[in-house]
Order: structure tokens, then C-alpha cells, then sequence
């Protein structure tokens, strides 16, 4: 490439830092586990019934709302370091870590253990990859603290729920 001056620039320079194939697999079971559990909280969402429905109806769209937003941040992520994420479906179902939630309705305390079990799969994936991503890739591994951070937040909110003292 030519630069104004007409000098030439390495590629290097043009295309910054980039992602290993570790770091970017890494980084996409990452996107998948968030997808997921995306998709099972709004699923939880629509067929949770029973005492405090309410609360844990809008507990799950927070919840659907911050993974949602943490998988495009990290979808992005992997664009910006050249990497390409991969979020399509069959992908998301052959790939991700996430336990599955059975189709049919539950009761507002199963939804509790349902989501928490769900979410704390996620945290699990994020904290299995996160030393090797803060090896290759502090500024990643700030991204990834952040998310470790919000869903431990809404996955104590949500299971506190269920607790007895």
C-alpha cells in the first residue's frame, strides 16, 4: 500500500494487530455460549409461570438484553483483531457449552435454576479461555472481565430469587 508521501507501508501497518486462531477460537466459543444463552433467557422468558412471574419475566429480559449486548461486543471484537465470528445457528447448537432448557413451561423457581445453571456455563467458558486471551491479548481480556462481571451481577439477582434464610 502507498501511502500520501509514496512510501510504502508493510502490511503489518495496515492491518494492526491480529488474532491467532487460538485467540480467535477462543473468542468464538465466547460468542456461541453468549448466544445461547441469549436465545434460552428470552425461551425462559416466554414459559416461565408462577409466583414473582413479574420480576423474573423482567430479570430475564435484563439478562437477555446484557448477553445479547456482550455477544456483538464480542463479535465485533473478533472483526476488529480480523477474525470472522461465526453466529449462525447450526453453529450455535453444534458448538455451544450452554445446558439445554426443555421447550415447555416452567415454574418461576425452576426458571431460577434453569438460567443460573445456564449463565454460570457461560461465566465457566469465559474464565476457561481468559488467561490464554489476556496472553496474546490484554485489551480482549478486558472485554471479557467486563462480561464476567455482569453476568455474575444478573446471576446473583436472578438466584437470589430461590434463596431461603
Amino acid at each position: 500500500m502507498t501511502t500520501t508521501t509514496g512510501q510504502r507501508r508493510n502490511s503489518a501497518e495496515v492491518t494492526g494487530f491480529q488474532a491467532s486462531p487460538e485467540l480467535a477460537g477462543n473468542l468464538q466459543r465466547v460468542l456461541v455460549d453468549l448466544i445461547e444463552l441469549h436465545l434460552q433467557g428470552k425461551q425462559a422468558h416466554w414459559t416461565v409461570v408462577g409466583t414473582n412471574f413479574r420480576d423474573l419475566h423482567l430479570q430475564l429480559d435484563e439478562l437477555v438484553d446484557f448477553a445479547r449486548e456482550s455477544s456483538d461486543t464480542i463479535a465485533e471484537r473478533m472483526r476488529a483483531l480480523d477474525a470472522v465470528p461465526d453466529g449462525r445457528s447450526d453453529t450455535v447448537a453444534a458448538t455451544t457449552s450452554v445446558p439445554q432448557i426443555p421447550a415447555y413451561e416452567h415454574t418461576t423457581t425452576d426458571v431460577v435454576d434453569l438460567i443460573t445453571t445456564a449463565t454460570y456455563a457461560v461465566v465457566g467458558t469465559l474464565r476457561d479461555v481468559h488467561d490464554a486471551v489476556d496472553a496474546e491479548d490484554p485489551s480482549t481480556a478486558d472485554l471479557l472481565h467486563q462480561v464476567i462481571d455482569g453476568l455474575e451481577k444478573l446471576a446473583w439477582l436472578i438466584k437470589s430469587e430461590n434463596r431461603k434464610v
